[in-house]
């Protein structure tokens, strides 16, 4: 089974973190866009560097950002 890289995550939080949601579709980019000025739950998707797929979500009241695999879900 492989591993998700940490170094791969760390950087991903950097551009989710000012906006920058990754591997979505341009109208998802622009629905995160909009949840990121208005106050909801934001996700972002990136691809660490063994090609192992992970989201990023930071909850509406932005108390906890979550690191998740979408098997995980």
């Amino acid at each position: 089974m492989a591993t998700l890289d940490l170094e791969s995550v760390q950087q991903a939080l950097r551009p989710h973190a000012t906006g920058d949601w990754g591997d979505l579709q341009p109208e998802d980019c622009q629905e995160h866009d909009l949840s990121a000025k208005e106050g909801f739950r934001i996700l972002s998707t990136y691809t660490d560097w063994g090609g192992i797929k992970f989201w990023i979500i930071t909850e509406a009241n932005r108390s906890t950002i979550t690191v998740l695999l979408p098997q995980d879900y």
